[in-house]
């Protein structure tokens, strides 16, 4: 998830191939979430301030890197649909 791919060399099977992957990997990435999110209430209610705001962000980091690399797909294979 962390590595930018360039889908648009990618063949269309392995788009949608890809496609599933990052679809299966949503409620890994869910869990992950709401772990750190979990993780940031309790220190804000125990620890401190900090803690808390690296936690968030990182969670946030997360959501939207996922979200983006599913988009990044879906456009490419629609892009591609709509070439043909």
């Amino acid at each position: 998830m962390l590595s930018s791919k360039d889908y648009s060399k990618m063949t269309l099977e392995e788009l949608v191939s890809e496609e599933k992957k990052v679809k299966s990997q949503k409620i890994t990435t869910a869990v992950f979430m709401g772990l750190l999110i979990g993780i940031a209430v309790y220190a804000a209610t125990h620890k401190g301030f900090f803690l808390t705001i690296i936690l968030l962000l990182s969670s946030l980091l997360i959501g939207y890197r996922h979200s983006q690399s599913l988009k990044s797909i879906q456009s490419e294979i629609s892009r591609r649909d709509t070439a043909q």
